[in-house]
Parts: structure tokens; sequence; C-alpha cells
């Protein structure tokens, strides 16, 4: 995920072919997924024997940043061409498939012209770019998402409402059942077999729970770097799906798969800290600071205008109804869920905002990038938030 590891070449300098090829040897890896996450969150790449990886360059057309999710292509004014980019693997990335029948590895690429510069529609890039701005300022921001999603039954109609899957008894859960253990225990192999998926690739997650709908779940993200969390959010995505499949499910990150039941988000926890580490939403004193003012001012002010990066789709707006535990506005207020912009309640160096407003169904690299721009931009501009909302706020 750093920058210093691509090569606009689309090859492999020395020192990174041996990266490669050492990490393959030492793990007997026999295939490689190289691949680009795309405008809808989706994996675009090639699959290659792990010999062949790294000798010549590769390339995929720049129009995989039309393609819609369901495979078609819209029009890009900028690449009436539709020339090929230059890809390049990111060392830092490589990871294990844990899930595949034979050893094999998955590598994120970075994208170039062959100019050498960056192609800046890419996820990844719009991202970067985004945290570059805090950069400049001696800022880095700190990101914890938390991830929802359903587990529904292989044998749905998908001309009828989608279904739950049977528990471990035979029977489908029908009640909501939020936090219920007892609930969550039904699909224990399911849990264990994903927390193993994600040990096994690196991906740090926390902690899991029962969500208001039946087999719904939500699972928290430890803190870290934006690009990574990315990364891990996207890679999390694959992962449930290929988990699910084992035990005989389906996984999905609708933002409303069911007409009467809640929507699956994906809520984003920021903070921005300086190069000290200090957290800079809080004075020496541990009051609120002016940046957090901003930064909250800016989300309020910015959001709407960005409200198709985080809803995407016209399923992610079935999930904005107040009866669906959904945010439908832009308020903000402490430890209050009913905010699109929730403060937890914390001490001072934990200083953070939750951006509610997001569904599952967004590119992970956009959404961040859109939430954090949203907040620059009030910082930058110290822009001031409404007063905090008590009490109710649908």
């Amino acid at each position: 995920m750093r920058a210093d590891s691509a090569r606009p070449n689309g090859r492999c300098n020395v020192s990174k072919k041996d990266i490669f090829r050492t990490w393959f040897e030492e793990r007997s890896i026999e295939d490689v997924e190289a691949f680009v996450p795309d405008m809808a969150g989706s994996a675009r790449g090639k699959v290659m024997p792990a010999p062949k990886f790294g000798q010549g360059q590769m390339k995929m057309p720049e129009s995989v940043f039309a393609q819609t999710v369901s495979g078609d292509y819209v029009k890009d004014p900028d690449n009436i061409e539709d020339k090929d980019m230059v890809l390049v693997p990111d060392p830092h990335t490589l990871r294990p498939v844990p899930w595949a029948a034979d050893p094999a590895a998955s590598v994120f690429l970075d994208c170039y012209h062959r100019d050498g510069s960056q192609v800046a529609k890419s996820p990844r890039a719009v991202l970067r770019n985004v945290l570059a701005k805090y950069e400049a300022r001696g800022w880095v921001p700190v990101v914890a998402p938390e991830v929802e999603f359903y587990l529904l039954s292989p044998h749905s109609d998908p001309n009828e409402e989608a279904e739950p899957p049977e528990g471990r008894l035979g029977w489908t859960e029908g009640a909501n059942q939020p936090y219920s253990i007892d609930t969550m225990n039904d699909f224990d192999p399911f849990v264990n077999e994903v927390y193993a998926f994600c040990e096994a690739q690196g991906i740090n997650i926390d902690t899991i729970s029962q969500e208001m709908g039946p087999a719904q779940f939500e699972l928290n993200f430890l803190h870290g770097h934006a690009v990574d969390l990315a990364d891990q959010v996207f890679l999390f995505k694959r992962t449930v799906r290929e988990a699910a499949i084992k035990h005989n499910m389906h996984a999905t990150f609708l933002a409303k798969p069911m007409a009467d039941q809640a929507g699956s988000a994906l809520h984003v926890h920021q903070s921005v800290v300086d190069k000290q580490g200090n957290n800079i939403f809080s004075n020496e004193d541990g009051s609120p600071s002016d940046l957090f003012r901003g930064f909250l001012g800016g989300l309020q002010h910015y959001m709407n205008d960005a409200l198709l990066v985080f809803a995407p789709y016209v399923n992610s707006y079935r999930r904005f109804v107040a009866s669906g535990s959904a945010p439908i506005n832009l308020e903000w207020g402490a430890d209050n869920r009913t905010t699109g912009i929730r403060i937890p309640i914390s001490g001072p160096k934990a200083r953070r905002v939750e951006n509610r407003v997001s569904g599952m169904d967004a590119n992970p690299y956009l959404a961040l990038a859109a939430s954090l721009a949203c907040g620059y931009l009030g910082m930058k501009k110290s822009l001031k938030p409404r007063q905090p909302q008590e009490g109710e706020a649908y």
C-alpha cells in the first residue's frame, strides 16, 4: 500500500522480484490472483501460475473503471480509445488465499499510465490523493470500519423475498435477536471459518455480533491507516462470501436485502492525529478542538454532495428509513444512534467521529475518501457544525 513500492514500467525490479519469488517458494504457492478494486468494489484482474508472475509487463484496459456492478460498461469520455494501464504489484499486500483448493496468493495492483503517472480514477489512488491532503498539513487520519452483512439461504428464489439460512438445528430464525449469543452460535462453524480465513490473511478483525436482522452480523475492525483498512474491508467481503459458500449459504452486502428488515451499513470511525500521534480533535485540556468542530461541519456541509458515493444504487436508498435503524439526517450527537454522525463516548485521546451514513454496498476506498474529504474541507474552511442533537433525531 505504499507508493514507493511501485514501478511505472509494470515490472518488479530485482529486489521486488526476489520478494515475490521467496514468498511464493516458502509457501509452495502455485497460483496468484492479481487484482484491482473497481468502482463497485469488485476484484478485476488476472490469475496466473506463480512462476510466471512478474515476468513481463502486466496490463489491463482502463475501462475496468467504467464497468458497472453488473459488468456493463458506461462511456468514459476520458478514455475513448480504451487504453491499457500498466499494473504494478504491491508486495506489501501479498496474502495467501486460504479457501483455494491449491496453494494460492493474492496481491493488489496499482495502476499507472505509460508516462508513469497514476491512474487517478483508481479507487486506491482516489483515497491516497485525499490522504496526501492531510499529509501536507502534518495530519494522519485513523479509521476503524464496522461492516454489516446478511447470510441467506442458497435456495432463495431471486424473484421472491430473500430468506435467512437454516441454523444448526435445521430451522430458520424468523425473529430479530440483536446481540444474541445463542442465535450467533447457530452459525459457529461459519464464524470460526471467517476468523480463520481472516487470520491467515492478516485481516485485523476485532469483534463480531448478531445485528438487528435474522442472520445479520456486524464485524468491527481494529483502527489503523485508511488504505490498509480499505484493503481489509475489500478482502473481508470476498472472505465472507467464500466462507458462506463453503457452508452452503450465500452472503450479501446489499444495503437493504430484505424489505421488512434492517439494512446493512458501513460505519466508519474517524479521527486525525498529528506527526507526534496527538489527536487533533482534542485540545490539551481535553476539550473538543476547533478542528473537531470543523470536521463535523464539513461532514454536514458536503456529505449530501457525496451521497452517490455512500449510496451508489437504487437499493441503497431503501435503507434510509427510520424504522430500519438507519440514519435519515446529517445531525450529530454524543452517543446518539439516531443521528447520521455519532460521537462515541471516549476520552480525549480517543475522540472520534462515526459516520453512519454509508451503506455496505459502497466501495470502501471511495466511501473513506469521500468522508475524509468532507471532514478535511470542513477543517480547512473552519466550518461550524449545527448544534448537537439530543433525543431522537428521526
